[in-house]
């Protein structure tokens, strides 16, 4: 049953929740992918609790005029109204009081999401209230969604999608550098509020199906997920659009195929496995990956450690150096160096002494900086370079392994 959802072969309103989803997942991860670099991912949550006021105040205008208040494009506009209201309210705050972002983002979040909660509570009282179901925005529902209200939020999140790419450009550059960017004529101020807007249009349309509670996921889960894969703007986003949009797709369908589960959870969710997948996984900064390098460096280090020792004459104690030495032919059992060991632990302390005499030299300066205690010589100077140095010390030359 879940491959019947995962292809769109569940039933007509299951494939269009998942096209939906998976519309609003990508647009969610490219746009997030900018929130995050920026350096405004906290923005989003505010963003979102500012919607809620505005579905119930658009919720309460349709019943005054004579509406049953659940249409969904004039809710979302309501959300967008009122969520627009909420950043204004942030970057007034940020920009003339001495209040940090942070704190006028807690401000902001909490004094609307409590108005919108008061205004929840009126409508239960109205005749048309119990019939609302506005708390489905705040967690998320599909169920029953009717063909124009995904067809609003495909669109909303194809057109959010085609926005992001025409404005990566000044966003990139302002992500990374809004010094330059103001210098290169960019309005970072501008693409701020680009970026701001870009946040809100993927809150509102992601309402009605993963909630303004957890819509904040779905903006931030995919761009650090995908900042573990790349360290290239471009591929972040693209990766970033990948996971959101394959995390929807997957959650939908999932959710799809057993209606107690809710929708948004089940996304949010999904999206954090990609995220723990790619935490332990990625080639680069995964923790596997960061765990194998260490070991590799501990290794390293003891065996130059070990090394040293041999040419000093020195015992070794330490179990695993030795038994790195033996394995790799350099010393016997009883911590004996081999005639490898002993060519090997010679080169060692030479290398030694050479780098002792370079980062003494003013003429090496920029060699010497790239002493790390491990690395190799010759790929710091040339051969010409280490037989002047062996020359100027003394002792043998050329020792080489």
């Amino acid at each position: 049953m879940l491959w019947d959802a995962l292809t769109l072969q569940l039933g007509y309103n299951a494939t269009l929740v998942t096209v939906g989803a998976a519309l609003l997942g990508v647009a969610a991860g490219v746009t997030g992918t900018f929130l995050y670099l920026r350096k405004r991912a906290l923005v989003s949550d505010a963003i979102s609790h500012a919607t809620l006021p505005g579905v119930a105040l658009a919720f309460i205008v349709m019943v005054a005029l004579g509406s049953d208040g659940r249409n969904l494009p004039f809710l979302l506009l309501g959300a967008a109204v009122s969520s627009w209201l909420g950043l204004l309210c942030v970057n007034w705050l940020t920009g003339r009081t001495r209040l940090a972002e942070d704190a006028a983002i807690g401000a902001v979040l909490s004094v609307f999401f409590g108005f919108g909660v008061v205004l929840l509570t009126v409508i239960q009282t109205l005749s048309a209230g119990r019939a609302a179901g506005l708390e489905g925005f705040l967690l998320g529902s599909t169920a029953g969604m009717l063909f124009n209200d995904a067809v609003v939020i495909a669109v909303g999140g194809l057109l959010t999608l085609l926005l992001v790419v025409a404005l990566r450009r000044p966003m990139s550059l302002v992500a990374f550098d809004p010094e330059f960017a103001a210098a290169s004529g960019v309005n970072v101020q501008r693409v701020d509020l680009a970026i701001m807007g870009l946040a809100m249009a993927v809150t509102v349309v992601g309402l009605k199906v993963v909630g303004l509670v957890l819509i904040v996921a779905m903006l931030i889960i995919p761009p650090v997920t995908a900042r573990f894969w790349t360290d290239r703007t471009d591929r972040m986003a693209l990766i970033s659009g990948a996971c959101g949009g394959l995390a929807a797709w997957a959650g939908a369908a999932l959710s799809a195929t057993a209606p107690a589960l809710p929708t948004g959870p089940i996304i949010v969710l999904t999206s954090f496995a990609l995220f723990a997948v790619s935490l332990l996984l990625a080639p680069g900064r995964g923790l596997l990956a960061v765990a194998l390098r260490h070991r590799r460096f501990q290794r390293r280090v003891h065996m130059r450690q070990g090394l040293l020792a041999l040419a000093s004459g020195q015992p070794i104690y330490e179990r695993f150096t030795l038994n790195l030495l033996k394995r790799a032919g350099l010393a016997h059992a009883d911590g004996v160096a081999t005639e490898d060991g002993k060519a090997r632990a010679a080169k060692a302390l030479r290398d030694e002494k050479r780098w002792e005499f370079v980062r003494a030299d003013q003429a090496f300066e920029s060699a010497a900086a790239m002493y790390d205690g491990l690395r190799e010589i010759e790929t710091v100077l040339t051969s010409d370079q280490i037989a002047e140095i062996d020359r100027r010390i003394g002792g043998p030359r050329g020792v080489t392994v």
